[in-house]
């Protein structure tokens, strides 16, 4: 897969330009040929492949510009050909024939047609046409490829001008220059009847729209110790065995990571140990629940599951997603990770990545902002940030809520001292005002007063830390973190309430995907939340349907929407009764999985997936909206709320029984959410 990596970009840029790339020559993967000198009759041995494919050779624009490549087999039928092709036009075809005279269009005894749209539109990689022909062994015949675009735009045929021993002559139709056909040295890229490793998305990519470029990562293979990404050029076409991480490429074999391997490897369909791989998984999904309303919500939350499951390690580092600079363990994305698994059942795994925490906290009470997959520490000198005092103590109460009750009381004292220093450290960073400090939020950037984005993670933290003491007979300290969350909750509600929650508490940094950290299943909705849940919305609403995480003046995100962002309102509304509104910005989220049915981290301003798939957080997100939608949703900690100075008064806890979703009000603006 490297060597895809490295050059098909290279020739994406070149069919969208028209500038062949100077490339360095590769090596040949799958030629029939060996690479010494050629020659133009017929030998021995059939001449039906050559796979190098550094340099555009052929323009293929009708009606001034065809190719063609003789060839000869050793049998006789072809099913199938398949060329090297680059086009920076969107529309039009492509058709391949199979000639007797490779000038006579009347000697062809096979055709085949293409439409680039139906192909994806610009782009590069290996085409394959269907055909059905009766050829004679060691005749000689001709493969023609020829174009047709409305578009100024390049469409060539790719190969090499290295010579290639034992390859037949190449001609190149050219009216304008050689006024018809003329022989040509240089050889392009072809197979006739490619099997095995020889067919695209094996060792090389097939066709792959230049959209599909956006994104680094387009899924995960794993044997749940090790992870591989299938790269975006080996996505096209391809499709995961059902319930599992086992890729089915375009040719019907499979690609998986063998229990013990680091390396995927490509094997028949049924193969014994993919076999195997697939049925394991299908019992780690049948042991938990997988929620859905609908068969395209069923199908997102078990791709969700499986990608939650690829991206933990075994030691409980959880990776935010599969390229490198996210191969690193937020305890954010983590704490969500970890209530996902544990409202599905999956216990083993949230309690592991708890466990990590426990492993890796700071001895001040803190976290790193991101550590190493091993357990290291941090990979820089990232500031570390303080939300994570909240995430981490909100995801082991939902853990404790969920997990079965025979074993959870001893297994929680395990975890406590790490609840208990990241609580203390909460409580002790309040200031005279009941706010955190400022601290680098989940956008990882410095504000210089408190802001949204920490303030109320911390919230749900120290009530879920004080929930978790009492059940375990820690008075002394459930009522110390009650009274620290009475007094951020009433700071919340003097300092960003009467905004709207905005981003910081000094209002100069706009609007914050953040507000609906102030929702359930993290905080009991405070009176007015509904409003600024819509008014918040309608400031971040992108054209292409998603949310920036917010509009800060001082830092522009452009036109990218962020699916974990607009995935916080799903999860807000679904929480506070407003279930029309989430079921729309789920239904935007799960519109935007790519084409192997994974959540992207953005979207961007043409609406395709981009930057890495499957993203960690956005999959927890998914899960949890789903299972409130559905009737399921989590439980939101008790404790204080940040009512108003002038409404029920300051940091009030809410009467037994009465739920945050039903105590929450109905946002002022019916038509808030346009997602």
């Amino acid at each position: 897969m490297a060597f895809a990596r490295a050059l098909l970009p290279a020739l994406l840029s070149s069919a969208l330009t028209g500038v062949p790339p100077g490339l360095p020559d590769t090596p040949s993967i799958a030629s029939h040929a060996s690479h010494a000198s050629f020659t133009s009759s017929a030998s021995l041995a059939s001449y039906d492949g050559q796979t190098r494919h550094e340099t555009a050779l052929f323009s293929l624009k009708s009606s001034n510009n065809a190719a063609a490549q003789a060839f000869t087999v050793d049998g006789s039928r072809i099913s199938r050909v398949s060329v090297y092709l680059a086009s920076g036009a969107a529309t039009g075809t492509v058709t391949a024939q199979i000639r007797r005279v490779h000038g006579d269009g009347g000697s062809a005894i096979a055709s085949k047609t293409l439409d680039l749209a139906t192909l994806g539109g610009a782009g590069a990689g290996w085409v394959e046409f269907p055909v059905s022909a009766t050829v004679t062994a060691g005749t000689t015949y001709h493969l023609f490829v020829q174009a047709t675009t409305a578009e100024s735009k390049p469409i060539a045929w790719y190969g090499t001008r290295q010579p290639v021993s034992g390859s037949l002559t190449s001609w190149n139709y050219d009216r304008a220059y050689w006024g018809g056909w003329h022989a040509e040295a240089s050889r392009p890229a072809f197979h006739v009847n490619p099997t095995g490793s020889e067919r695209c998305g094996e060792t090389e990519p097939c066709y792959v729209p230049a959209t599909a470029l956006a994104a680094r990562t387009s899924g995960l293979l794993t044997n749940r110790v090790a992870t591989e990404a299938v790269l975006p050029s080996f996505a096209v076409g391809a499709s995961y065995v059902d319930g599992s991480n086992v890729l089915r490429l375009p040719s019907g074999r499979w690609r998986y990571l063998p229990d013990g391997a680091s390396a995927s490897t490509v094997v028949a369909a049924d193969d014994p140990g993919a076999l195997a791989q697939i049925d394991e998984s299908r019992a780690w999904l049948a042991a938990g629940k997988v929620p859905g309303a609908t068969p395209v919500q069923r199908a997102a939350v078990q791709r969700a599951l499986l990608s939650m499951r690829a991206l933990l390690k075994p030691n409980g580092a959880f990776a935010a997603g599969w390229a490198p600079p996210w191969e690193y363990s937020w305890p954010r994305d983590g704490a969500f990770a970890s209530a996902a698994f544990a409202v599905t059942g999956h216990d083993e795994e949230a309690y592991r990545i708890l466990d990590y925490d426990a492993l890796t906290q700071r001895p001040d009470g803190t976290w790193e902002a991101r550590t190493e997959l091993d357990g290291s520490g941090p990979p820089d000198a990232r500031k570390w940030q303080l939300d994570g005092n909240g995430w981490v103590p909100w995801a082991t109460w939902q853990w404790y809520r969920a997990a079965p009750p025979g074993s959870r009381d001893e297994r929680l004292r395990a975890l406590y001292p790490m609840v208990r220093k990241a609580a203390d450290h909460a409580a002790r960073s309040l200031g005279s005002d009941g706010l955190p400090p400022a601290s680098p939020d989940y956008w990882e950037l410095d504000t210089e007063t408190a802001n949204i984005g920490t303030a109320a993670p911390l919230l749900a933290g120290l009530n879920a830390s004080a929930d978790l003491a009492g059940r375990l007979g820690m008075g002394g300290d459930a009522e110390r973190w009650r009274d620290a969350a009475r007094r951020l909750a009433a700071g919340i509600a003097a300092s960003f309430a009467p905004a709207g929650y905005p981003r910081t508490a000094d209002g100069r940094h706009g609007r914050d995907s953040a507000v609906a950290f102030m929702a359930p299943p993290f905080n009991a909705a405070p009176p007015g939340l509904g409003e600024a849940l819509d008014s918040t919305h309608r400031a971040l609403l992108l054209p292409n349907g998603g949310v920036s995480p917010g509009n800060d003046p001082d830092f522009s995100w452009g036109s990218y929407a962020w699916t974990a962002s607009t995935s916080f309102f799903a999860l807000a509304w679904s929480g506070t009764g407003e279930q029309a509104k989430a079921g729309r910005v789920l239904d935007w989220v799960l519109s935007k999985r790519n084409g192997l049915g994974e959540l992207p981290e953005t979207v961007n301003g043409a609406g395709l997936p981009s930057s890495v798939a499957p993203l960690g957080w956005t999959d927890s997100l998914v899960v949890l909206t789903t299972l409130a939608l559905q009737g399921s949703p989590q439980p939101t900690p008790p404790g204080a709320v940040a009512h108003r100075a002038d409404e029920d008064g300051p940091g009030t806890t809410p009467p037994a029984g009465k739920g945050p979703a039903a105590s929450a009000p109905k946002p002022a603006h019916g038509n808030g959410d346009r997602g």
